[in-house]
């Protein structure tokens, strides 16, 4: 594993605001992020994967429930990070929500993971091959689940393609310059990130990951997670 003792650790952003509408009648009253897994709040596992790559500073958008995220998770010292939050009083969509959060985030690439993604990828070795001077960003992209059977992006010699074959899905983790967004020129106040990355088609890194990876958009798949995570632990 890559020593980041002497190098610069991005600060993260959690996205946290959405309604889990998909998750109801769980979401009615607990946010989607805090939906426990194995005993352990979905948002934690994030959490900690972003403390044990020596991130320190993390950004959580709040929407749906908000109070309770922020209740839960408090300032973010008993893993050691300094938690802020960006409040959103309306819907701002993903993009939106990073556009919102930008002064918090700071001038250097940040990474963004979706609270309601569980994955074991190793974010280490990104900070081991920082982001090229005129690269806006990198995103993870994983196989096609079920319920995304057409995928969203190709790639194509490591570029984000949206004409290359295979096709497949974002996984909701990326580690993006805040100018892509500032840039982007349709920037408005409520909108979503895939239309950002369409964009910037052929500028962004896109790297394939096969490892442990789910999208718990609906109470079936967390109960599968759930089950697979508390069965590793026995």
């Amino acid at each position: 594993m890559t020593d980041t003792a002497n190098r610069s650790v991005p600060a993260a952003m959690v996205l946290a605001a959405g309604f889990g509408k998909r998750m109801r009648p769980l979401t009615e009253s607990v946010p989607k992020p805090l939906l426990e897994v194995a005993g352990k709040p979905l948002i934690e596992y994030a959490l900690e994967r972003l403390a044990g790559i020596g991130v320190q500073r993390v950004v959580i958008n709040l929407g749906h429930l908000g109070d309770k995220i922020s209740s839960r998770l408090g300032d973010g010292e008993r893993w050691g990070l300094d938690i802020q939050y960006s409040v959103e009083g309306e819907p701002l969509e993903t993009a939106g929500g990073i556009v919102r959060a930008l002064p918090l985030l700071g001038e250097e690439p940040f990474l963004v993971v979706n609270g309601d993604v569980w994955c074991d990828f190793d974010l280490q070795t990104w900070l081991a091959r920082p982001l090229p001077a005129d690269c806006p960003g990198r995103l993870l992209m994983v196989p096609n689940p079920p319920h995304n059977p057409d995928g969203d992006f190709g790639i194509d010699a490591g570029l984000l393609s949206g004409t290359s074959r295979p096709r497949y899905t974002f996984s909701g983790i990326s580690w993006l310059r805040p100018q892509m967004l500032r840039d982007y020129p349709r920037l408005r106040t409520c909108f979503g990130l895939g239309e950002v990355f369409v964009h910037y088609e052929d500028q962004l890194q896109a790297e394939l990951y096969e490892g442990d990876w789910c999208d718990v958009g609906t109470p079936e798949r967390l109960e599968r997670l759930d089950h697979r995570l508390a069965e590793q632990d026995r």
